[in-house]
């Protein structure tokens, strides 16, 4: 049964991956909301007003790091809210001063490890991006440390707006970050652990301006929207290139 959350007078809602009866959502009005479900009932529990423009996109952190959402907004500044011991706390800091359309989180566990029962022992990522949870702002690296979030590394190579970024959940010897431009391009970027802050990227074209990136929950698959209405899929093969295994139309 579909239940709707009416007036919300939010667009883009999204719920947290470990305790999927609390709901976040965001819209033009600046604001953050948090709901949570009881007795079949939507109910708001929380609300935020920390942004002076749009909050663009809001993300959850893999439960492993905590209770952790991420907000981008127009204004140029990200907050990240975290429920502890029974409230609610946030950060504000700068993100990118012509506004923020995406953010996405650094998987939980370092690349080449095995997923285990205790996966906070690959939490320590390298020696530079020393604590998850770790942020990707367009294209700008956030670490967590000691509280505060730090830039440690910005990646460029868009002539466009981006527009979206995902960073692969994998568990493979690399990490894997996709970029969705407004100059028609994706840009699949890749470091290994031995040099955690070089970054190779390397380039998809296409023939209409792209909105949306979004991996697979294996990570070995990403899916590419635009604004042709087209949806495609991308699959690394043995040489390390990239091959389009399907589109899909309306």
């Amino acid at each position: 049964m579909a239940q709707v959350i009416a007036n919300s007078g939010h667009d883009d809602m999204i719920a947290h991956p470990k305790y999927g009866n609390i709901l976040a959502s965001s819209s033009y009005d600046g604001k953050v909301l948090i709901w949570r479900e009881q007795s079949s009932q939507w109910q708001k529990v929380a609300d935020f007003a920390l942004h002076s423009a749009s909050v663009n996109i809001v993300s959850w952190s893999p439960h492993e790091s905590g209770c952790l959402l991420a907000c981008a907004s127009s204004d140029g500044s990200v907050s990240v809210l975290e429920f502890m011991e029974g409230s609610w706390k946030h950060q504000v800091f700068p993100a990118h001063g012509q506004g923020v359309n995406a953010v996405s989180w650094a998987p939980a566990v370092a690349p080449g490890s095995l997923v285990s029962s205790k996966p906070e022992l690959g939490a320590v990522r390298s020696r530079t991006i020393k604590k998850l949870p770790v942020l990707l702002i367009l294209f700008r690296i956030f670490s967590r440390e000691q509280n505060t979030y730090t830039p440690t590394l910005t990646l460029s190579g868009h002539t466009g707006w981006v527009r979206d970024v995902a960073w692969a959940p994998t568990i493979l010897q690399k990490s894997y970050i996709a970029s969705a431009s407004q100059d028609k391009t994706v840009r699949i970027w890749t470091s290994d652990p031995g040099h955690p802050n070089q970054w190779k990227s390397t380039v998809l074209n296409f023939e209409a301006v792209l909105w949306r990136v979004s991996w697979s929950l294996s990570g070995n698959v990403l899916a590419v929207s635009g604004g042709d209405n087209k949806v495609s899929l991308w699959k690394e093969n043995l040489k390390g290139e990239w091959d389009c295994v399907k589109w899909i139309e309306e």
